[in-house]
C-alpha cells in the first residue's frame, strides 16, 4: 500500500511540474511536507460599483430613456434597501414561463446541458482590475433569478487587449424560488481567480419568478495584489489524466492481441458488434456535445457513431459561448452536413468568431438549415448576413435579437430568405426601407418581433404592408414602437385576422377614445395574448369588448391604466375561461383588496399587482 501511495504521489508531482512552474511545484511540495500554513501579508480590499454597462441580452426599458433599463446598474444604488417596483432599476424583458407557452416561442434544442440555465445576461465593467473576494448584487424586487456570475481576463478599458480572452465561473447554481419579493443583498461564495478582473457577467433565469426581477447595483470587492494563498494552492488533479505521456494512442480503437508469430489478431468490439447501428445511435444521441466529442476519442467504432451527421441535425452552441472559436466551428464542420437547426446565440464576441470562420461553416453546413438563432452575436456584419442569404435558401426561422451593432444596410439581405416564417429583430437598427423590402418578399411570415426597433420611422406603413402581404401572421411584437396610430392598427386587424399574439406595450400614440382597441377585439377572435402595457387610456369598454369577442384569451397586460374597474375585469374573467395571466399593476381603480377577491374567485388565473414601498 505504501508503495502505491508513493507512486501516486510521484505521478502527481510530475503532472504538477508540467502544468505549473518549477518554483510553484517546489513551494507546494514544501508546504505539504511541512504542514505549515504560510503567513499572508495584509492586503487592502477594494470596493467598487460598476462603472459602465457593456452588453446585455434584453431589458424592459426603451433605448432612449433610463426607466427600467440595464444602464441603471452603472454606479451607486438608486433604490436599495427599499423594496418594490421602481423605474430606476434594471429589469429584463420577461419572467416566468408565460413567454415559453406562446405560439411564437421557439422549440427547445436537443442536447442542451442540464446545468445550463441562463436566459439573459448583463456584462459590467469596473474601474480597477482586482482579484475578486466577493460580488454583491442588490436585488430590490422578486430576487432569485441569478444563476451564474463570471469574470473575464480582458480589461475592457485597455488599449492593448490580449489575444487570449478567458472567462471563469465565479459562482453557479440552479434557479431558486424565493418566497418573498422583498429586497436583498445577494453575495454568494465565489471561487478564487488566478487573474485580476474588472469585467463581470451576471446571468439570470427568471422562469421561477412570479414577477419581474429588479436589480439596483453590483458591487465588486477584491484585492489589487494576488493573494499569496493561491500560490500555495495544490492543483486539482484529474484521476483520469495521470498518464505518463500526453501523447494519444495511435489507434485507441484497435482491440487486439499479439500472436506467437508476431501477427495481431483483431478481437472486435465486444458486445457493441451485436447491437444494431440504430440502437447505438439512439444511445449516443442522449449525450451532451462535450461528452459526444470525448467519446469520439475512445475507439474507431464510437468515433464513427459520434461523427455521424445524423447526430448533428440540431446543434446548440449557446451553452459553450465562452469557449467557441473559429477552430471549434472548423472541428464541427465535417459532422454538420445535415444540420437543420443551429443556435449560435451569445457566441463569437470579442473576436472569438470571425467572418472567415463563420462563412466557412455556413457554406459547408447551411444548405439544409431551417432555424438559425443568432441572438446577441456582435461579430455579425453585413457580409455575414449576405452569406446567410446565399447559403440558407430554405431558412424558416431567424433570430437576430439584440444584435444592435449591425449596420442598418445589413438587413436588406434578409429579404432574399423568402421561406421565412419566424423573424426576431428585437433591439436591432433595422430601418423602414429594409423592413418593407422584407415584407414584400417574405410573405410566409407567421411570427414577427419588432420590439424596440427605434429606427423605423412610420409603423403605420409597416402595419399596412403586413395587412396586405402577411395575412397568415400569427404573432406580432411591437413593444415600444413609437408612432403606431389607430389607422395602422385598424388596417392590421382587418388584414391579419389570424393573429393570436399582439404586443402593443408602451405604444403611447394609441388612444382608446378612437375605438381602436374595441375594433381590434371585434376583428381578432383568435387572440390569445394581448399586451396593452402602460396605455393609460384603456377603459372598461375595451375590456368588455375583449370579453365578448376573444374567448380564447390567455394573457392580458393592462398595467398602468386608470380607467378600468373591477366590474369589467370580473366580466372578462367569467367570459375567458382559458385566461392564465392578468397584469393590473398600477391600475388605480384596482387595489390590493379587489385583486385578493378576484384571486379567490378565479384561482387558476395569475393576477399580478406590483407594489412600491
Amino acid at each position: 500500500m505504501l508503495t502505491l501511495l508513493s507512486m501516486f504521489y510521484y505521478i502527481c508531482l510530475r503532472r504538477r511540474s508540467r502544468s505549473g512552474t518549477r518554483g510553484e511545484a517546489l513551494t507546494s511540495r514544501r508546504a505539504v511536507e511541512s504542514g505549515q500554513r504560510a503567513t499572508l501579508p495584509i492586503s487592502v480590499e477594494v470596493e467598487q460599483y460598476a462603472k459602465e454597462v457593456l452588453d446585455f441580452s434584453s431589458h424592459y426599458g426603451s433605448e432612449n430613456s433610463m426607466s427600467y433599463t440595464m444602464w441603471n446598474l452603472a454606479g451607486m444604488p438608486n433604490v436599495y434597501p427599499s423594496s418594490g417596483d421602481f423605474t430606476q432599476t434594471a429589469v429584463f424583458r420577461a419572467y416566468g414561463t408565460w413567454w415559453e407557452q406562446c405560439a411564437s416561442a421557439p422549440l427547445p434544442f436537443r442536447r442542451t446541458p442540464k446545468a445550463f440555465h441562463s436566459q439573459d445576461y448583463i456584462e459590467l465593467a469596473f474601474e480597477e482590475p482586482v482579484y475578486p473576494t466577493a460580488v454583491e448584487v442588490l436585488e430590490t424586487y422578486h430576487p432569485g433569478a441569478i444563476v451564474q456570475i463570471m469574470a473575464c481576463s480582458l480589461n475592457p478599458f485597455s488599449q492593448n487587449p490580449p489575444t487570449d480572452v478567458r472567462w471563469e465561473v465565479l459562482w453557479a447554481e440552479e434557479p431558486t424560488k424565493v418566497l418573498t419579493p422583498q429586497a436583498r443583498q445577494f453575495s454568494p461564495s465565489i471561487k478564487q481567480l488566478s487573474f485580476p478582473t474588472n469585467l463581470i457577467r451576471v446571468e439570470v433565469n427568471s422562469s421561477l419568478l412570479k414577477y419581474y426581477t429588479e436589480l439596483d447595483a453590483v458591487v465588486l470587492r477584491g484585492q489589487k495584489e494576488r493573494p499569496i494563498l493561491s500560490l500555495y494552492k495544490m492543483p486539482r488533479i484529474d484521476i483520469c489524466d495521470l498518464s505518463d505521456s500526453d501523447e494519444e494512442l495511435s489507434d485507441p480503437g484497435a482491440s487486439s492481441r499479439q500472436a506467437g508469430d508476431g501477427k495481431h489478431i483483431n478481437l472486435g468490439n465486444g458486445y457493441f458488434d451485436k447491437l444494431p447501428y440504430e440502437l447505438i445511435q439512439l444511445i449516443v444521441s442522449h449525450l451532451t456535445l462535450p461528452d459526444l466529442c470525448r467519446l469520439t476519442q475512445t475507439c474507431k467504432l464510437l468515433h464513427q457513431h459520434c461523427c455521424d451527421p445524423l447526430q448533428y441535425i440540431q446543434l446548440s452552441l449557446q451553452p459553450y459561448w465562452a469557449r467557441l472559436s473559429d477552430t471549434s466551428l472548423g472541428h464541427l464542420q465535417g459532422r454538420c452536413t445535415l444540420l437543420q437547426r443551429l443556435n449560435l446565440s451569445w457566441t463569437g464576441n470579442r473576436g472569438a468568431l470571425t467572418l472567415t470562420g463563420f462563412s466557412s461553416f455556413m457554406k459547408a453546413c447551411g444548405g439544409s438549415l431551417v432555424c438559425l438563432e443568432l441572438s446577441c452575436c456582435h461579430f455579425l456584419s453585413e457580409p455575414c448576413l449576405e452569406v446567410i442569404s446565399q447559403t440558407c435558401p430554405g431558412l424558416q426561422e431567424l433570430n437576430l435579437s439584440s444584435c444592435d451593432r449591425l449596420h442598418p444596410q445589413a438587413f436588406t439581405h434578409i429579404s432574399k430568405l423568402t421561406q421565412l416564417r419566424r423573424l426576431v429583430l428585437y433591439r436591432t437598427k433595422i430601418e423602414q426601407t429594409a423592413m418593407l423590402s422584407i415584407l414584400t418578399f417574405c410573405i410566409e411570415l407567421r411570427h414577427l418581433n419588432l420590439g424596440s426597433c427605434v429606427m423605423i420611422d412610420d409603423y403605420d406603413v409597416v402595419a399596412s404592408m403586413l395587412a396586405v402581404r402577411c395575412r397568415s401572421l400569427r404573432s406580432l411584437d411591437l413593444w415600444r414602437c413609437r408612432n403606431l396610430t389607430e389607422r395602422g392598427l385598424a388596417e392590421l386587424a382587418a388584414g391579419c385576422r389570424l393573429l393570436e399574439e399582439l404586443d402593443l406595450g408602451w405604444c403611447s400614440t394609441l388612444q382608446s377614445s378612437s375605438g381602436c382597441f374595441q375594433h381590434l377585439a371585434r376583428n381578432l377572435p383568435c387572440l390569445r395574448k394581448l399586451f396593452l402595457t402602460a396605455n393609460r387610456t384603456v377603459c372598461d369598454s375595451d375590456i368588455e369588448e375583449l370579453a365578448a369577442n376573444c374567448p380564447a384569451l390567455q394573457h392580458l397586460d393592462i398595467l398602468g391604466t386608470r380607467m378600468v374597474s373591477s366590474s369589467s375585469l370580473r366580466k372578462l374573467l367569467q367570459a375567458c375561461p382559458k385566461l392564465l395571466l392578468l397584469d393590473v399593476s398600477f391600475c388605480s381603480q384596482v387595489d390590493a383588496r379587489i385583486v385578493q377577491e378576484l384571486c379567490g374567485l378565479f384561482p387558476n388565473v395569475a393576477i399580478k399587482k406590483s407594489f412600491t414601498q
